[in-house]
């Protein structure tokens, strides 16, 4: 079955040609390493993140990246007025594939990566994955909005 984002025509069945359609820019994977690797969640956590993303280009990623079922956008619970964004079952897949381009950069080029996170992604991936996924998952459960009289802890 050949499912693709609304409107945006495929350059072939290819794997590869269909992965860098949905993430082959400069910025895509950026986003989504922001929200599985920093918990980023809000616009301006995705525009104040260092790379330099224009804001008009930023909001093209992310309506494409959720118009691909990578990432889904709800209202903050806790400001009507502000969108916050999380990663999807399908986006929480693309997890394998950032560790293997951390791990082949750090293994060739100087990162910033930090060397004990290199090193637990290395010695254990399975492991590793499933520890992010479960934080992922934590960080992107939606919050409920606190009640009158309900006690904080």
């Amino acid at each position: 079955m050949t499912r693709h984002s609304p409107g945006r025509p495929r350059r072939s069945g290819c794997p590869i040609a269909i992965t860098l359609d949905l993430l082959g820019d400069q910025w895509s994977l950026l986003v989504v390493r922001d929200l599985m690797f920093h918990g980023r969640r809000t616009f301006g956590e995705f525009a104040a993140a260092g790379e330099g993303v224009a804001t008009n280009i930023l909001t093209e990623r992310l309506e494409r990246l959720e118009a691909a079922g990578i990432l889904a956008r709800a209202a903050d619970p806790t400001d009507r007025r502000r969108r916050v964004y999380r990663l999807t079952n399908k986006g929480l897949d693309l997890a394998p594939v950032l560790v293997e381009m951390v791990l082949w950069a750090a293994r060739h080029e100087r990162t910033d990566a930090p060397s004990a996170l290199v090193a637990r992604m290395r010695q254990d991936r399975a492991g590793f994955l499933e520890e992010l996924r479960r934080t992922v998952e934590a960080v992107s459960a939606p919050a409920r909005p606190r009640r009158s009289g309900q006690r904080g802890s």
